[in-house]
């Protein structure tokens, strides 16, 4: 048989307990060579530059 709970747990302590498991907004920072929004410590998804150089190539997007 498996195991139930003795009592009901009442909507204030189930709440509470769910409290922190909502989404968090990311922290992104303007990428100084092109403007694009990025994470901050990462290289630039968009141009591929990180502390003013550049790091990784990024092809062009074809028409």
């Amino acid at each position: 048989m498996v195991p139930l709970p003795k009592r009901k747990l009442s909507k204030g302590r189930r709440d509470r307990r769910r409290a922190h498991d909502h989404l968090t907004a990311l922290n992104l920072t303007q990428c100084p060579n092109c403007g694009e929004m990025r994470l901050p410590h990462t290289v630039c998804p968009n141009c591929g530059h990180y502390q003013g150089r550049e790091v990784v190539e990024v092809e062009e997007k074809k028409k």
